[in-house]
């Protein structure tokens, strides 16, 4: 219970910091989660804050989203307007059951939901506070090769990390990439330039996603060339793709491959013209998250990885990429993983997944 106290306590006072009167949705998917819900409930009220709860079966929205029409559509979007509208902060606690659920939704339906949806989405994300966790669950316990107490311990070890330290050491970094040009990445199957000159750097230290650990940026539109070959299973819609590899000529994917299903990574990439282009390059941080488990949420944020994404751009850092899409894939560069080298401006500054600068040495932590 002490670790539960302290996620909730990180998720009011450090991501949302909720204030006196402020309204606070909490979403949740399972009864397993109650413990965090009535934690926050606690928390948001030692606030003087108004929290609503929302319990949400995902099984029984799956069968909604199955059934897809445009007068459920305009009855989703209707409801969500509302709760922009009304709410300050959001809080959305997941819980797996199930990585399939989107395999049977009419695609073309589900785009239009996702397009009845974008406005109150934007508002939601850019102009509201909000955060984002998975609640361990036996599925993802399974997926992590993990006993469920194993991984229970596991991710709220991940969750409850020392947010405060990890921006102050995240701080050099930002700075250096946003004096930078030219990046360039190498390692088993990539080898691979792109700009990042004139865009911002964004720090990620637990104030949206728990976990969390990331810096990120946007390349140039056009200035992407070379291959990048990912080391980890790359989830999307319920299908899973393997060793998936893209080869870019300014800025555009055009050459897509994977292990097991190029076709269907094809097909995801022709979602729309900004699908074949990268809306995301971003620095895995977290010192405890060392391997992936099939949950993006954790994969994106492993130590001595980078994901560089197909798809929209973030409006902190647009660089003029949109797209139904955003699909982040991760390459480990870690020596366990086969290593790799990240270059600013022909300078080496990271090798094999450690900081070679001695301003973000703090960022390798104690990987090896």
């Amino acid at each position: 219970m002490e670790r539960i106290k302290k996620l909730s306590e990180i998720i009011v006072n450090h991501s949302i910091k909720v204030k006196e009167h402020e309204k606070v949705l909490i979403t949740y998917q399972s009864s397993e989660t109650m413990p965090l819900v009535r934690a926050l409930v606690d928390e948001i009220l030692k606030h003087k804050g108004v929290p609503t709860i929302k319990y949400i079966d995902p099984e029984i929205s799956n069968v909604v989203k199955e059934s897809l029409n445009d007068d459920i559509i305009e009855n989703l979007k209707n409801i969500l307007k509302f709760e922009v509208d009304e709410y300050d902060s959001f809080i959305q606690i997941k819980y797996t059951l199930s990585d399939y659920y989107d395999r049977n939704v009419d695609k073309d339906l589900n785009n239009k939901l996702k397009k009845a949806l974008s406005k109150y989405k934007d508002i939601q994300i850019n102009k509201k506070k909000w955060v984002l966790l998975n609640y361990p669950s036996i599925v993802d316990a399974y997926k992590s090769k993990m006993t469920y107490k194993k991984f229970f311990n596991f991710a709220f070890d991940v969750m409850t990390v020392d947010y405060d330290k990890m921006e102050k050491d995240m701080q050099p970094l930002k700075k250096l990439m946003e004096k930078t040009d030219k990046v360039r990445i190498k390692g088993e199957g990539t080898d691979i330039t792109f700009s990042i000159k004139g865009l911002p750097a964004i720090i990620c230290a637990g104030e949206s996603n728990i976990p969390d650990g990331e810096v990120f940026t946007a390349p140039v539109k056009d200035s992407v060339n070379g291959v990048i070959t990912y080391n980890t299973d790359s989830p999307y819609d319920g299908y899973i793709f393997e060793n998936v590899s893209l080869r870019f000529k300014d800025g555009k994917i055009v050459e897509a491959k994977c292990k097991n299903n190029s076709e269907k990574l094809n097909e995801i990439l022709n979602t729309d013209e900004g699908s074949r282009y990268v809306g995301e390059f971003s620095f895995g941080l977290n010192p405890k998250i060392l391997t992936p488990i099939g949950d993006i949420l954790y994969d994106e944020k492993i130590g001595g990885s980078i994901h560089f994404t197909p798809g929209s751009a973030y409006k902190e850092c647009f660089n003029g990429n949109i797209s139904d899409i955003h699909w982040d894939m991760v390459l480990i560069q870690r020596k366990d993983y086969g290593g790799g080298e990240i270059y600013f401006d022909d300078v080496l500054i990271r090798k094999d997944g450690l900081f070679v600068l001695d301003e973000l040495k703090n960022l390798n932590y104690d990987l090896k």
